[in-house]
């Protein structure tokens, strides 16, 4: 073969390398990459929890005992127990945001356009933020629980099932990054996409379980806010906790939330992660 030919041959051959190994390692590169730079701005991380811990300070002490319960008595102390899991979820989902606005920053700055030249993947820079919102999203629930301890909520029913608790929320989250993944490669600017990131998940959390029981809302607003994925998630996470306080609504999604919670998770992952990687190899064409 002359040296030619070699030539030819030779820079083709690391866009060989493909599968499911050689995507989840240049997935991994590209969620350290994302990590690192969080490290050298920590900024992005104290900001990131200022907005929860904030949330958490002004529902328990300001609005606490002004919100009944049903079948309770309206304390403090009896609503951060209700409260805890709807900020926990709220925290998770809002994190939509700053993956919206990561991923339109890299694209306006060209880094993007630099990952296509490489022989990588092409779902990894997706894949890979993605991951790296989820170890950024992980942290900020460790942090916000220590606060929740400190104003008074527990774990009743063991660490075991706390850690199931915590496991849906992740995924809850993971699922919503995508979301932003998506809302990132179709906006312009990173403020475009942080505006458009949260603009929708306000009333999504606010309709929902997190804050005030269903029953307190309109009748043709608590179904929506039963089959919200966000309700789901805060009731499994109530139970799992042992902080359910009143009756539980008799609506199925409620008795069943828990399964209800993961089949949103997947679908959403599945439907936002197509739409997500389509949008990127769409645009890179």
């Amino acid at each position: 073969m002359s040296t030619a030919t070699e030539h030819a041959i030779g820079p083709a051959m690391p866009r060989q390398r493909r599968g499911i190994s050689a995507a989840l390692h240049d997935s991994w590169v590209v969620a350290k990459r994302n990590l690192r730079r969080t490290t050298r701005i920590p900024e992005i991380v104290v900001f990131g929890l200022m907005q929860p811990v904030m949330f958490v300070l002004l529902f328990s002490y300001v609005m606490g005992g002004a919100i009944k319960i049903p079948g309770t008595n309206s304390s403090s102390d009896t609503y951060i127990q209700f409260l805890m899991a709807g900020i926990f979820a709220q925290t998770v989902t809002f994190a939509v945001a700053g993956a919206s606005a990561g991923i339109a920053e890299d694209m306006s700055k060209g880094l993007v356009d630099r990952f296509r030249s490489l022989p990588m993947a092409r779902s990894a820079v997706l894949v890979g933020r993605t991951l790296a919102d989820l170890c950024q999203t992980a942290f900020t629930l460790v942090v916000l629980a220590l606060v929740a301890l400190l104003v008074g909520w527990r774990i009743h029913d063991g660490l075991l099932k706390a850690l199931g608790a915590f496991g849906l929320l992740l995924l809850l989250g993971y699922a919503f990054s995508w979301i932003g993944a998506l809302i990132g490669l179709s906006v312009r600017s990173p403020e475009a996409a942080t505006s458009a990131g949260l603009i929708w998940l306000f009333p999504l959390t606010f309709v929902s379980n997190a804050f005030v029981p269903v029953t307190s809302m309109p009748g043709w607003l608590q179904g929506i806010a039963y089959w919200n994925p966000f309700s789901a998630t805060v009731q499994a996470c109530r139970v799992l906790f042992g902080n359910q306080v009143g009756p539980v609504d008799s609506a199925w999604s409620m008795q069943h939330a828990a399964l209800v919670s993961v089949l949103w998770s997947v679908v959403i992952t599945a439907v936002f992660s197509w739409l997500a990687v389509r949008k990127y190899r769409s645009s890179s064409a």
